[in-house]
């Protein structure tokens, strides 16, 4: 039996591609492990907040010196970890805006990057991931095609997504990609072609 976390960043809600296409990994992630439980994440509607100078501060003050605000800012950060941590299959929607991800996600990231919880540094200096043995299934959709071609260059969302949770220690990555979805010729088969590629491990 597995955990899967949801991850829903797009703005478009039901109509949103990259959370069909996570829907449609997550229907495979239970056709092969049939007890596996679902906890859903919506970024944008549960508007986590972008961190702010008095949240930073926060996480770094000794418990018995926090405030009340304090405390309020470390609990949801605590909540998200424990979220992630929790989980043993994450499916992280990842729709491409202006070539990038979208705010809510990076809002997430933010605080979910806790030094001596998600990350320490080792003897050597080198940062040291400490979120371990998770599969990442990254739901990604785009307008353009950016696997290939000249788009490439400018997918940063990938590449980036990639690099961060690599950084935490999360290296089990898979990025499943609806893209096209704009381009006449290729929109009409983008879906269906993206979920004809999901391969579960």
């Amino acid at each position: 039996m597995k955990h899967i976390l949801h991850l829903k960043s797009s703005l478009q809600g039901a109509a949103s591609y990259s959370i069909k296409l996570g829907e449609a990994i997550i229907k495979r992630i239970q056709e092969k492990y049939p007890e596996s439980t679902v906890e859903e994440l919506d970024l944008v509607d549960s508007a986590i907040p972008h961190l702010t100078p008095q949240a930073l501060r926060a996480l770094f003050t000794p418990e018995a010196q926090q405030t009340e605000e304090d405390r309020k800012h470390v609990r949801l950060s605590d909540e998200l970890v424990r979220q992630l941590t929790a989980a043993d299959i994450i499916v992280m929607g990842a729709p491409l805006i202006n070539f990038s991800i979208p705010s809510s996600l990076k809002a997430w990231i933010d605080h979910i990057t806790r030094p001596k919880i998600t990350f320490g540094y080792g003897e050597d200096g080198r940062p040291v991931g400490l979120v371990k043995g998770k599969k990442i299934y990254i739901a990604m959709s785009s307008g353009g095609v950016y696997s290939e071609g000249p788009g490439k260059a400018n997918d940063f969302v990938a590449p980036y997504l990639t690099a961060f949770l690599g950084f935490l220690g999360m290296t089990d990555i898979s990025v499943i990609r609806a893209e096209g979805l704009k381009v006449p010729g290729v929109m009409e088969h983008a879906m269906e072609k993206a979920q004809a590629s999901i391969m579960i491990d």
